[in-house]
């Protein structure tokens, strides 16, 4: 195996994509300001169905001093080479995943790999159709600076108490989520042919962000009828029950496994 930098695991943090045998494997993305460490901690949850490797781009994590990219489009070219090049090396079906911000990037790696072998599908949650963003809220927050950015970013949820009631703590952490903010503010949806892969919906009934109305234009995005799931509570619907995501993640996983193996046997057989 050979490193790469893009991609934490839950056994090898930042070093090569090791570890325990796996069907299939999981690219998660994290929401605007997220640490992708948050997802690793799935990966019990999905056992050997899927192992889940956290997307990092430059300038988070263990990539801190590398200088950050400054636009949607940069970092879904940089991240859907990384994911086509590990693809390529560990020769398993694999799915993307992607939260609020991070659904966004998901769909747009998803367009630049589209019909690469191995790829079964995009998963993408707590995010309006791409034709809709950015939404006026999110490119009004980005204009924010100090206490009132930290109030307006309180709508989505996800931000803890201490951080927001802490300015030195704020100057610490909120960087990273501000300049996040902006490359959204910044992003620029381009009409394209839909996605061949399934697409499935996971969002919060409560989530203010997300309604059923601003979901409804994915399905111009996909090929097929997208899958919907609804589930209880709002943005971070998933913070204290990840299985409402790992619940639909797993029968994919296994789904495109099974398809893998069958196009194996299929070549075989020829």
């Amino acid at each position: 195996m050979t490193p790469s930098t893009w991609f934490l695991t839950a056994d090898t943090a930042a070093r090569p994509l090791g570890g325990p045998a796996a069907d299939a494997l999981v690219f998660c993305f994290a929401h605007a300001g997220g640490n992708p460490r948050t997802y690793l901690g799935w990966q019990d949850a999905l056992g050997r169905d899927g192992r889940v490797l956290a997307v990092c781009p430059p300038g988070r994590a263990h990539r801190f001093r590398e200088p950050a990219l400054a636009t949607v489009a940069d970092l879904a070219d940089g991240a859907a080479a990384a994911v086509t090049a590990a693809a390529a090396e560990q020769g398993l079906p694999f799915l993307l995943f992607g939260h609020s911000f991070g659904a966004a990037l998901a769909f747009e790696v998803a367009r630049r790999i589209d019909g690469l072998p191995g790829f079964a599908g995009l998963v993408v949650s707590g995010c309006s159709a791409p034709s809709l963003l950015p939404t006026p809220r999110v490119v009004e927050a980005a204009r924010l600076e100090g206490r009132a950015f930290t109030e307006a970013v309180g709508f989505f949820g996800g931000l803890p108490p201490e951080i927001a009631e802490d300015e030195m703590m704020q100057e610490l952490l909120l960087p990273h989520l501000k300049a996040d903010f902006r490359m959204v503010a910044g992003y620029a949806y381009r009409p394209a042919a839909p996605l061949g892969v399934p697409v499935t919906l996971v969002n919060g009934t409560d989530d203010p962000h997300v309604t059923p109305e601003s979901v409804e234009p994915w399905a111009r995005e996909c090929a097929r009828p997208p899958v919907r799931h609804w589930t209880e509570g709002g943005h971070f619907y998933f913070e204290d029950r990840p299985a409402a995501v790992t619940d639909v993640l797993r029968p994919l996983l296994r789904a495109a496994t099974a398809a893998a193996r069958t196009a194996d046997e299929y070549v075989e057989l020829i």
